[in-house]
Formats: C-alpha cells, structure tokens, sequence
C-alpha cells in the first residue's frame, strides 16, 4: 500500500463561489470539476472534510462512488462558511461485490438545489471504526436510479470516525451468501476487532427451509464473533402488499417464504438464542407503511416507477435508514456522537 508522508494527504481549493466551478486542486492527485472531485487514493478508509457556502446563499449534499449519500442537503447563508467531516469507505467493486469495478480512488459528487464548495480535505483515517453491512437488494448500493437499498443511504447519518461498507448484493439468500467467494469469504476479512455488522438476509430465502435458514443465520454470527466483531440481527423490510382491511399481507408482506418459514420470527429466536443484538426493521416498517396507508405509502417504494413493492426508492431508502440509526442509538450500538439524529 502506498505511505504517506504527510497528515492531509489530498486537498483541493475551491474558493468562495456560490456554485462550484472547475478550478485545478493544490494536490497533483486530486481533481475538481463543476460537479464532482476526484481523489486517487488507494482502497481503505479516509476522512472528508468540507467547507461549504459561498457569496450567495446555498444547498449543498454531498455522494460518493455508486450513489452513496455522505452528507445531506445542508443549507449555508450568503457570505458564511459551514464545515462538515465524514468518513468514507473506498473499495473494489465500488458497489455490489459483484458488481462492476466501478472507477479507482475516491469519487465524490456534489448535489443539492444550490451546490456550493469552498474547500475539501481527504486524509487517512487512523482510528475510524466501521459498519459492515451483509445483505439483498433492500440493502445494497444500488447501480442505478431510482433504485436505492437503505444501506446506500445509511452513511449520511454518520459523522467523522464511523464508516459503512456495504456488502449487501442484489439477489443473495443466506444460502448464496455463504456459498460466494466474492461475498462472507471476503466479508470476514475485512472483521475489525469492535466493528459491526449488520446481517439481514431473508428476502430470497424462498426456498430455504427452517433448519438451513436458522443454521446459516448461526454461522453467519459466530463468523463475526470469530474475527472479534459484533454482529446485529436485522431483520427484513416489509414488502408493501396490503389486505383489504388496510393491514400488510401476513405472507408476501412480512415474509413468509412458500415453506412456511417465517424469516423474521428465525431471525429473532436466533437473537435471542445466541444473545445478539436485534433491530427489528420488520416491525419498525411495517408500522410505518401501515400508518401511510395504501396510497401513501408508493412513494418509499418503487410502485409508481415500476409496480414494485419490495425495493426502494431514495426517499424510502433515507427513510428506513433513519429507522436503523434510531436503532443503533437506543440500543447503544453506537455512541450518539458519532451519529446525525437531527
């Protein structure tokens, strides 16, 4: 891996403009455009530190890689300046762990109604604890719009010193999970002492009987344990398939495979078993799409885009995000410090 030498690895000076423009970066391997920078870093962990605001009033949030949201909107007054850090995870594939490559180094773009950027700083973080995330489609970065998983959007709530990398996959089961090299074989290694990682595979176990799901479910908690981490139980987001009555479908919607297995009462018996920590998103979600109703509810799905009810769009996402950082401060996960809750 490549030394450095100096504390601030990267910096680009961007100067008091109400809208970011193209202005060379101080750095030979940082790079600026109108809309985006670009750091040639190696894959790890680094600290952002941006300064945001410009003469006039602006509205600036902040993505990276494949559509991982940073930093949301933040509203800065004319004339004044407001700092911001986060951390951020780089890797390889970028995204989906079988997914695309996607670019080298570090890639963030620049979003909001008014974008404004006066400065931004990349440096190695040094003591940064992480969150690893092992899931399906609900949870993973998603490629492309309006796709979004909550995991994808989970990072903005995040402050300096606490990163997401997000190992969640499109269309993996706890059996394919377990079964890909590209998956829990390169997950594991990644376990630091005192990370932790939130498990929540159910939606494709259609076919996983009982006794396979629980023992995956197992193996997958005494991996983490193995290499010093804390594993979480999460269990799924609902599908948004309602009776008559207005309530969810007790099988489709809060997933009941074909075999009768009832995905997220495993998930508890196996948290309660073995003493792990449980967020309970199945519960948390359905309450919510329940308390919005048949119409309401569409917009945290992709029913309007696409007839479909169990993936999510970026408001959704963002919003069952904001369920699992509840969770993680109310059962202290993680010191309130190191999250958004505003």
């Amino acid at each position: 891996m490549r030394r450095f030498s100096a504390v601030v690895l990267l910096a680009a000076t961007l100067g008091a403009l109400p809208v970011l423009t193209a202005v060379p970066a101080r750095a030979a391997h940082a790079h600026c455009t109108a809309t985006a920078c670009h750091f040639d870093v190696p894959p790890g962990t680094y600290d952002v530190k941006v300064l945001l605001g410009g003469e006039t009033a602006s509205s600036t949030s902040v993505t990276a890689e494949t559509r991982r949201a940073l930093l949301p909107e933040t509203a800065v007054e004319a004339g004044e300046r407001v700092a911001r850090s986060f951390t951020v995870n780089v890797r390889t594939p970028e995204g989906e762990p079988t997914g695309a490559d996607g670019t080298p180094g570090l890639d963030l773009h620049l979003g909001g109604s008014a974008p404004a950027l006066a400065d931004i700083v990349v440096t190695p973080a040094r003591h940064a604890r992480q969150i690893l995330l092992v899931g399906d489609s609900t949870v993973c970065d998603q490629p492309g719009d309006p796709y979004s998983g909550w995991g994808q959007q989970l990072p903005q709530y995040l402050r300096k010193g606490l990163s997401v990398a997000n190992y969640a996959d499109s269309g993996e089961s706890t059996v394919s999970y377990l079964a890909d090299s590209r998956l829990w074989a390169t997950v594991q290694p990644q376990i630091r002492r005192g990370d932790l990682v939130l498990i929540q595979l159910a939606h494709n176990d259609k076919t996983t009987d009982g006794a396979t799901y629980r023992a995956n479910l197992e193996t997958l908690v005494a991996g983490v344990r193995a290499k010093g981490g804390k594993p979480v139980l999460v269990t799924p987001i609902v599908r948004r398939w309602f009776n008559a009555d207005g309530t969810l479908n007790n099988d489709t919607a809060l997933l009941v495979n074909g075999l009768g297995v009832d995905h997220p009462a495993v998930i508890r018996s196996v948290a309660a078993a073995h003493d792990v920590p449980l967020i309970d998103l199945t519960a948390r979600t359905k309450a919510l799409v329940e308390s919005l109703g048949v119409e309401a509810s569409k917009a945290l799905y992709l029913y309007n885009e696409k007839r479909d009810n169990t993936h999510t769009s970026v408001p959704g996402a963002t919003t069952y995000a904001s369920l699992v950082r509840d969770e993680l401060v109310a059962r202290h996960l993680v010191p309130e410090r190191l999250l958004r809750v505003g």
